[in-house]
């Protein structure tokens, strides 16, 4: 049995039950089940946190990539630029209009999107680039915002591990054209079940987003061809009202869950997550690296500490996208993160000992 699992949901809710439970007391009590005046309430207040104009709700982060996506004009013959080491529903999203996905490699330090490799990659088709704010890591986003209006190209973060993540003294999500979220429960920020938010400045994209999440209109019998029925809960956005507001709480708790890492890792050998001075991560996922990894991770879980394992098989390599051509050595960078990054148990509730405990086990680990 896992003692130390990678994250204790139940842990979480504890510490909030009373206001949980009057949340959903209040949707019950309402009779709006399905999006209704706390959905809005949440659309409002979480596209405040990301210093974004407008927030619309959908049921899952793959479906605001999709709605993203569309909204940007992205279809059959179009290209979008993203990064073969990450989940891979960034690059479902993309499938879903009938676009091809084109990779560039990460920066190895940051394990995010390589900006100078970007352009090389764009041709006469490009529509978009999605940098993704892996593990709650900010990308590089600057030269890639610049590149992109230089190109004509729109810009979509793939935020779905970052809520409050900071580049530059900014929250992600709000910097590019849209700003695509997941509220999957082990998020930072997860609801009791599947959620979503596409962030943005722009009112174009905000109408266009928010009529395809609901049949592509307010006008149900005679809707447009395109449209889909990814409205969020009003469940969920009641439940997400109440942990946004303990969101800073939580993440400053994990930013020192990390540094206790970083300082008891730093003898080990074992990579630790980088953070430069531009960027202030929320740390979803302490992911760190050593060529050691499995034997790390049979090591930890004999003790009862959980791991996990964070896309050891980058996209490129994957059957599901066989049919763009990727070989091995096509993106050295993710291949190597690939074989060699490990998820350590990281959340605001973490026994203070873990850390300490980790890094003993990692030292015995990288010694033998």
């Amino acid at each position: 049995m896992t003692e130390v699992p990678l994250v204790d949901l139940r842990a979480q809710y504890s510490s909030i039950r009373h206001e949980i439970d009057e949340a959903v007391a209040r949707v019950l009590d309402s009779g709006q089940f399905v999006l209704g005046s706390e959905v809005a309430a949440f659309e409002r207040e979480f596209a405040a946190f990301c210093g974004a104009g407008h927030g619309i709700a959908v049921n899952s982060g793959t479906s605001a990539l999709h709605l993203a996506l569309l909204a940007a004009g992205a279809g059959p013959g179009d290209e979008v630029i993203t990064v073969p080491f990450t989940f891979i529903a960034t690059v479902a999203a993309i499938r879903y209009t009938g676009a091809t996905p084109v990779f560039v490699d990460v920066d190895p330090r940051t394990r995010t999107m390589d900006a100078a490799r970007v352009e090389e990659a764009m041709t006469e088709r490009t529509k978009a680039v999605i940098p993704v704010h892996l593990f709650g890591h900010p990308a590089d986003l600057d030269p890639l915002l610049a590149l992109a209006r230089r190109r004509g190209v729109t810009v979509i973060e793939d935020a779905a591990q970052a809520h409050g993540a900071e580049y530059r003294g900014r929250r992600v999500g709000g910097l590019g054209d849209l700003g695509c979220f997941s509220f999957y429960p082990n998020k930072n920020l997860g609801a009791y079940g599947e959620g979503g938010m596409v962030v943005t400045s722009d009112e174009a994209h905000a109408r266009a987003v928010r009529a395809l999440r609901s049949w592509g209109g307010d006008d149900r019998h005679s809707p447009p061809p395109a449209g889909f029925n990814y409205r969020m809960e009003a469940l969920q956005g009641a439940i997400l009202r109440v942990k946004l507001r303990h969101l800073p709480a939580w993440t400053a708790a994990r930013r020192g869950i990390a540094a206790a890492y970083d300082r008891a890792l730093a003898p080990t050998g074992v990579i630790v997550p980088a953070a430069g001075p531009d960027v202030r991560p929320v740390y979803h996922c302490y992911a760190v690296e050593t060529p050691r990894r499995d034997a790390l991770r049979r090591a930890l879980d004999a003790e009862g500490i959980g791991t996990g394992l964070h896309y050891p098989v980058p996209l490129h390599l994957q059957a599901c996208c066989a049919d763009l051509g990727g070989r091995a050595g096509d993106h050295p960078h993710a291949e190597a993160a690939a074989a060699r990054t490990l998820g350590l148990p990281i959340y605001p509730e973490l026994p203070k000992d873990v850390p300490a405990r980790v890094a003993e086990i990692a030292g015995r680990v990288c010694r033998e």
